[in-house]
């Protein structure tokens, strides 16, 4: 999937009928262009009756691995992200293992805080979201909002019955890089994860 020829994304959750009936199951997701057409996919990889119940019970402090794929299902990224009680954190990476970059929650008592940090190390970018605007992850970039991830209201019927979730990608600055639009792609899942599955609350 050619991020560079995008500005604006659509991430929506694929509804899973088991979650009717209060079951978490692997999520899924799909890639949407401005018309809504698809172009990519990603899927949660954990398998099997250990990954049901680690989804059943711990919720986002869980392992998992996040595999994203272009619209004729060609692997092309690995969202890693490891047991993290406190401070979460997400791992990027191409599909031989070269890092890519990741994501970093940092301590805060009023926002959700997180660096966006290359392959280096090297902080590139902040998402800060503030309590009051709970739906709303904007990344900034030397003070300069870059990006944002918003959370879209799925209709009344997904939000109360499943963990449906759509979630809009603005692109804002021509400066992005495609690995750094590739953590955002890979960050608006995350959220998702983190902060909407009904589990993790």
């Amino acid at each position: 999937m050619d991020l560079n020829q995008h500005s604006k994304l659509l991430v929506q959750q694929v509804r899973e009928n088991w979650e009717l009936l209060g079951y978490e199951t692997r999520n899924k997701y799909q890639f949407l262009d401005e018309a809504q057409n698809p172009i990519g996919y990603a899927a949660e990889q954990q398998k099997g009756f250990l990954g049901f119940m680690m989804r059943q019970f711990l919720g986002h402090w869980r392992t998992f691995d996040l595999h994203f794929f272009d619209q004729g299902r060609n692997e092309y990224m690995i969202a890693k992200h490891p047991f993290c009680f406190l401070f979460q954190r997400l791992e990027v990476q191409d599909i031989n293992g070269q890092k890519i970059g990741s994501l970093q929650q940092r301590f805060s008592l009023i926002t959700k805080k997180f660096d966006v940090l290359d392959a280096h190390g090297n902080v590139i970018m902040e998402m800060r979201s503030p309590i009051w605007k709970p739906w709303t992850y904007p990344f900034y970039s030397r003070g300069q909002e870059v990006a944002c991830v918003l959370k879209k209201f799925s209709g009344l019927f997904s939000e109360i019955f499943t963990d449906r979730d759509n979630f809009a990608i603005d692109l804002k600055s021509q400066a992005l890089t495609i690995d750094e639009k590739k953590i955002i792609l890979a960050t608006s899942v995350f959220i998702d994860l983190v902060y909407f599955e009904k589990k993790a609350n």
